[in-house]
Formats: C-alpha cells, structure tokens, sequence
C-alpha cells in the first residue's frame, strides 16, 4: 500500500497522460509512438519522466491467465447523458465528457475524465486477443489513482453508441468535434459487468503506475464496418503485453 500511496504521488507529479486534455498536452513533450524509434520498447529511455515504462513491476496491459475468484464489490456507474467533445488527439479517439459522471467500486469513488479507444485490444484473455477495446478513466478527486474500466468490443450487431461517435470523430489528428445529444455512455458496456482486478499502469507514457484496473469479462458487439472507420484511422495503437511479475489478478463471481 506503502509503493501505491508513492506511485499515486509521482503520477500526480509526471502529470498524467490519459486524465484530461491539458495533462496530456503536458505529457506530449517528447514525441511518442505505437511503432519504430519511438515505440513501445523505446519508451522508458526517451523521458526520464517515463522512465518507469521500462523499470516498473507493475505496467499494463496483460494477458490475463489464471485468474483468482474472489468476492469483489460492484461497479457502479452513475453516467450522465453523454454531452462534451470528441477529440482526435494523434494516438487514439478521446471523448471528454462534462463533469458530473461518476463511478464507484467499494469504497473507491472515481469521476469519468474521459474514455478512448484502442485496436486491437490491449488486454487479453487466455492469449486471445479483441479487435478493439474502450477504456473510461476514472479519477479520485482526492487522491489521485486512477481507476480504469475496460471493455472489449467485437465484430455483431451495430452499437448505436459506437456508431454516432465513429460519425462524429475528427479525421484528423489535433481536431475535435461537438458531441451530437443523445449518445447513451451505458450502451458501450457489457449486460454484466463481471470484472477482472489488478494493480496495473497507464499503458501510455508516463506508464504511472497508479491505476487499479477492472477489465469486463463479457466483450460487447459493434458493427464490423465501425471497427474498420476507426481502424482506417488507427489500425494498431496498442501496448504490448506487460509482465505479470508478483501481481495476482482477481475476477468476480
């Protein structure tokens, strides 16, 4: 508890790279890539901020093998209807909603700062891989930790959510959009919200480790074509697979 209380003070410290638009424009100083001499693997040693990218013990995504049941709190999500921007930022589509979205785990309360998409998934299960998955970043006002809720998305039925922010999205990197009314957040989750944890990392630089991560079992279905409108313009920016090291990964009955 001691090494997260620290870890959430040097992310507070670094600024971090997926809680609003202004921390990331801060955390964008030197140039970072999915690919090349400023992908992944170069991370750690282009910014002595982010130097935990390669040093850390506990970095994100995984593949999530093997996990332990136990009796985990609900996730409770109390989300606003969808109003704000949508932002085309260089790396990934960004939604920044209005404040007021919130969401609760036991006795973590968070508030939604925005969400994004990756492709393919950066979390797997048992090896397998997603064509895409969502992540809405949470934040404790007082505190600090971040706590990330993970969808994976697959090829079905069209998700009219999805749809209206891919008509939406910004081609463009640097662009941003109005929100159009109406988008329901809640038609971008699982019927069940059934749910892997584990003490994990932005799988951005600063790669803080200061993220307590709750990963959906159950995928959702978004039609093939509006995978393929965000993979046209962002065909891979993923993290590769981190080591587990001495985390256990729990998951919810």
């Amino acid at each position: 508890m001691k090494r997260r209380a620290f870890l959430t003070g040097l992310g507070g410290a670094l600024g971090c790279a997926l809680c609003t638009s202004r921390a990331s424009v801060a955390a964008e100083h030197v140039p970072w890539s999915y690919a090349g001499e400023t992908g992944p693997e170069h991370w750690g040693t282009m910014d002595p901020a982010a130097s935990v990218c390669s040093v850390g013990g506990q970095q994100s995504p995984l593949d999530i093998v093997g996990s332990t049941s136990a009796s985990l709190p609900r996730v409770e999500l109390a989300w606003k209807p969808l109003a704000g921007r949508i932002v085309n930022n260089g790396h990934t589509i960004q939604v920044d909603p209005a404040s007021g979205s919130t969401m609760a785990v036991g006795g973590a309360h968070y508030e939604l700062v925005q969400f994004h998409f990756h492709a393919p998934s950066e979390h797997r299960i048992e090896g397998r891989s997603f064509p895409m998955e969502v992540h809405f970043v949470h934040k404790d006002p007082q505190s600090g930790a971040l706590g990330v809720l993970g969808v994976f998305m697959n090829p079905g039925r069209a998700n009219p959510a999805f749809k209206a922010l891919m008509d939406a999205m910004p081609g463009q990197a640097g662009a941003a959009a109005t929100l159009p009314a109406g988008i329901d957040m809640k038609a971008l989750l699982p019927a069940s919200l059934r749910y892997f944890a584990y003490e994990g990392s932005l799988t951005t630089p600063p790669c803080s480790e200061t993220v307590d991560w709750r990963v959906c079992v159950d995928p959702i279905e978004v039609a093939p074509e509006d995978i393929q409108r965000f993979t046209a313009l962002y065909p891979m920016n993923a993290r590769p697979i981190q080591k587990l090291h001495r985390r256990y990964v729990l998951v919810s009955p």
